[in-house]
């Protein structure tokens, strides 16, 4: 099935830097389709829980080596979480719709796996207690930049995922995440 926890999830609504727009989602411990640029240098996301509750926001920067993402969470799920990008941009509770890891290279998944890795795959988040975290990470393997394969902005989008679980960053396809 579909590499995606039925944990606790949020979604995230992205807003473009400019006029033309195309599709994609972007999904922290959950999902939601949204409006993105054609040709995006940043992108914005509220993220909210399965419940409509804002829980972060997430941004998102074209840079020369990847796209960096700085996200800010507020209330998350205390523990540690699989981060992952995910290959459509379809987020609808309990989130399964946003499909597997995003794998342009048709790779096996895991930062471990020798046959791997997916551009999806990204280190795990400690959250603590309190549920806040602000954190930077970026990603070599994925792009803002409309047309290429590896953009974030593909036909049909993708989605940014904080998982229920961890990831052991070995076993295909999910990482038991």
């Amino acid at each position: 099935g579909p590499a995606v926890s039925s944990g606790t999830h949020a979604v995230a609504a992205v807003h473009p830097g400019e006029d033309k727009m195309k599709a994609l989602a972007i999904m922290l411990v959950a999902c939601s389709a949204a409006a993105l640029a054609q040709a995006p240098e940043t992108a914005k996301a509220d993220l909210k829980d399965a419940s409509g509750k804002t829980v972060g926001t997430a941004n998102l920067t074209e840079t020369p080596h990847g796209v960096l993402m700085h996200v800010k969470l507020t209330g998350a799920p205390a523990g540690t979480h699989a981060f992952h990008v995910h290959a459509t941009g379809k987020c609808e509770a309990p989130f399964a719709t946003a499909g597997g890891h995003f794998n342009p290279g048709s790779k096996q998944h895991g930062i471990l796996n020798e046959m791997g890795m997916h551009a999806g795959d990204m280190a795990d988040v400690e959250v603590p207690a309190d549920g806040n975290l602000t954190f930077d990470l970026l990603n070599p393997n994925v792009t803002l930049k409309a047309g290429a394969a590896n953009s974030l902005f593909k036909d049909g989008g993708t989605a940014l995922m904080l998982h229920g679980g961890a990831d052991d960053y070995k076993s295909d396809p999910a990482g038991n995440a």
